[in-house]
């Protein structure tokens, strides 16, 4: 286990925090970011799908083309995103004032965790919420 793949604070995030975004959220049923999104949403999560290249995303859902340009409160922002990508992410959490960064599996990028955690956000990285909710 890394420094920031602590199961605790998983599911600590996992309890405290409703409202997520998923950046990177494809329209695509068969991508990870759309299953993960979507659980989430079932599972009575607030969902925000962050993808540029999308109007919508998940069940009709409007995707927006960065955190900055959504309105609601975001709690936790979720990056699928390649881990040399995720560091534009969490300035842009830091900004929107989010509680938690959840960088998932295989986004690993100490740099981004480390300016998070430093910001004061709590931090998981290459883990999924999907499968700690399982």
């Amino acid at each position: 286990m890394t420094r920031w793949n602590d199961p605790e604070i998983a599911a600590g995030i996992l309890e405290s925090y409703k409202s997520w975004a998923v950046v990177g959220c494809s329209n695509d049923p068969s991508r990870p970011s759309h299953g993960v999104a979507t659980f989430l949403q079932r599972r009575g999560y607030e969902v925000v799908c962050i993808n540029p290249n999308y109007d919508s995303c998940i069940e009709g859902l409007p995707c927006y083309p960065d955190l900055l340009s959504v309105e609601e409160t975001i709690e936790v922002v979720d990056i699928f995103r390649k881990p040399e990508l995720a560091e534009p992410h969490i300035e842009e959490a830091i900004e929107i004032g989010a509680k938690a960064v959840w960088m998932q599996l295989g986004v690993i990028n100490e740099k981004a965790a480390q300016r998070a955690s430093d910001a004061g956000l709590q931090v998981v990285m290459d883990r999924c919420p999907r499968i700690d909710l399982s």
